[in-house]
């Protein structure tokens, strides 16, 4: 059986599916106890579980993280609720320089069993301290995971999986998607990290991108299918482990491809992807890969916002000059 959820609550289904499973996994964050998180995501659980498994903190993302590390190497599931993924810069210490070493400074003897839920992303005209996507400063630090879905289902399913891993999981979600609503199984599932869906078959075009661009890439693969050119969206759900086989097959069938994120192009993930397919496709080419990228800028507060991040009409274009 499934059922319609909105991304928010496929979230607290598996949180509460992970705490009813396992009484090591508790929460930790700011507002998320009798308030039930600022957007909602953890309403339900401090009724539930009480407040030594749904911990409210004080405002100290640094603390927080703090806390968290050290749980996770006493053998406890911590699940840190970061309001805004911006505000991670305050806990980068903990968990770059501490959480993702431990494992390996020990010999795989010590384990962090750590989940960072973080909200990512535009789309509220929020402005450049509430809004950003910094995807990338996390897939370049040994020893994260890093997850990124699209969809109610692979929210479940992936957040599952996270809390179930062994080590530290930077676990994103975009706040533009929490009212997105899909079909979800009633069923127990896990969604293994590491791979990769194609949202929508095609032979003329891949297009690899993640998170919000997801939906704006398939409303793009709508026009352009009226072109006549079929365009298959792949999504790596995973961006650390990046599932690298599904990437490339795609790109044997169409021989041409294009990568879109929300964050600037500059160094952006998209960037590794990109240098991926050089290394190890680039005899399939038939045309020179394409990116598609926000703005190289801080995010404004209001409308201007809207200007920054790739659209539809972006990516049509693109995806043209690729086949033209």
């Amino acid at each position: 059986m499934t059922e319609k959820l909105n991304l928010r609550w496929a979230l607290n289904h598996a949180l509460d599916e992970e705490m009813a499973r396992d009484k090591k996994v508790f929460l930790m964050g700011e507002d998320i106890g009798k308030a039930g998180g600022t957007f909602g995501i953890t309403r339900g659980l401090y009724e539930k579980y009480g407040d030594l498994r749904v911990k409210d903190t004080p405002i100290s993302e640094e603390g927080i993280m703090g806390a968290a590390v050290g749980a996770a190497l006493v053998g406890y599931r911590p699940i840190v609720d970061l309001m805004f993924m911006d505000f991670i810069t305050i806990a980068m210490e903990q968990l770059a320089n501490q959480a993702a070493k431990t494992y390996y400074f020990s010999g795989g003897k010590i384990k962090v069993p750590l989940v960072v839920r973080a909200l990512a992303g535009g789309g509220f005209r929020a402005g450049g301290h509430h809004s950003q996507t910094l995807e990338s400063w996390f897939t370049h630090v040994p020893g994260l995971k890093v997850v990124y879905p699209s969809t109610p289902y692979d929210a479940k399913g992936l957040l599952k999986a996270s809390i179930r891993d062994d080590n530290p999981v930077v676990f994103l979600e975009h706040k533009s998607l929490l009212g997105l609503k899909g079909a979800v199984p009633s069923e127990e599932y896990v969604i293994p990290l590491g791979k990769a869906d194609i949202k929508r078959e095609g032979k003329d075009v891949t297009i690899v991108t993640f998170g919000r661009m997801i939906h704006t890439c398939l409303e793009a693969a709508k026009e352009l299918s009226e072109l006549g050119i079929e365009a298959e969206v792949v999504d790596p759900r995973t961006l650390l482990p990046l599932d690298k086989e599904t990437i490339i097959q795609s790109v044997q069938k169409t021989n041409r491809v294009m990568i879109v994120q929300e964050a600037p192009l500059h160094s952006g993930f998209g960037a590794e992807i990109a240098a991926m397919i050089s290394e190890e496709a680039v005899y399939d080419l038939d045309a020179p890969i394409k990116r598609v990228a926000g703005a190289f800028t801080p995010i404004p507060v209001g409308k201007t916002e809207d200007f920054l991040y790739p659209s539809v009409s972006d990516i049509v274009l693109t995806a043209k000059s690729l086949v033209d």
